[in-house]
């Protein structure tokens, strides 16, 4: 069978990479910081939290780039609240916004208000005007427990685009094999995904771009200009800023990008081959 990479049209050695910037639409800094990044050209993708209150401005902002949709089902901040745009009661936690935590969405969370919401996003991204080019999940809460997971495959099926996926190793913890039923279900994936536990991605970059391996992989962070509106909804605003600056101002991703011999790409031509079938 042939590798990924020459599915692609590269050779089956190339050293592929995807650097996806998360949380668009999450605020206003967020927007800005994704958007400079993006036009950058050493970030290659982005992803859209739909419900998020600055969403619309990150539609607004939009001209064509590569993006796709974060499905969002918590909102994790204390004090900056937002909920599922289809009001399903069982994705309500008590202060009237998605819950916080992973767990509380997992204990309480309806499988069919989850399977409409995550519709609904993708839908309402494609409608704002986005040429959405692939899912991920936030928080990885649609990833992390096989009934969740078959309402992010099932999108993935729906609108034939491909998925972020936790990379073999992690898959170990999960308890269930998601690889190798996507591959079933012929969703599109990458072969490698660099885990980043929570924002601020500069050390696993300088880490992980030294020992990259053949494929096609995906990186992600969490770019955000600085501004007291971040500083006042984020305590993780001072790694959003550094992400930030990892990409615009630095000068490091581009040269370990050269060093690690990695030809960058999007996710439109995974979901260009998600639609040839």
């Amino acid at each position: 069978m042939p590798t990924l990479a020459e599915r692609l049209g590269y050779a089956a050695d190339a050293k592929l990479l995807i650097i996806n910037a998360d949380d668009l639409g999450f605020c206003h800094s967020a927007n800005v910081g994704v958007y400079e990044c993006l036009r950058t050209g050493l970030v290659t993708s982005a992803t859209l939290m739909v419900p998020c209150p600055w969403a619309r401005e990150a539609a607004a902002r939009y001209r064509g780039e590569d993006i796709g949709v974060h499905l969002t089902v918590n909102a994790e901040h204390e004090l900056y609240r937002w909920g599922p745009i289809t009001h399903a009661p069982s994705l309500l936690g008590g202060d009237g916004g998605f819950p916080r935590t992973v767990e509380d969405v997992w204990d309480h969370a309806d499988l069919d208000e989850v399977r409409r919401e995550a519709r609904a996003q993708i839908e309402r991204a494609i409608l704002w005007g986005f040429d959405v080019s692939h899912l991920d999940a936030h928080m990885g809460t649609l990833q992390l427990r096989p009934e969740f997971f078959d309402v992010y495959l099932d999108m993935a099926v729906e609108f034939r685009l491909p998925l972020r996926m936790f990379g073999a190793r992690v898959e170990e913890y999960l308890g269930f094999p998601a690889r190798a039923v996507a591959e079933e279900a012929g969703v599109i994936f990458t072969d490698h995904m660099i885990f980043v536990p929570g924002v601020g991605s500069r050390d696993i970059f300088e880490q992980q771009l030294r020992r990259l391996k053949p494929g096609v992989t995906e990186m992600h962070l969490h770019p955000a200009v600085d501004s007291p509106e971040l500083r006042a909804i984020a305590s993780d605003f001072d790694a959003r800023v550094d992400d930030h600056r990892l990409v615009c101002d630095d000068g490091f991703l581009k040269d370990a990008v050269g060093a690690a011999g990695a030809t960058l790409i999007g996710f439109r031509p995974l979901r260009e081959l998600a639609r040839q079938g």
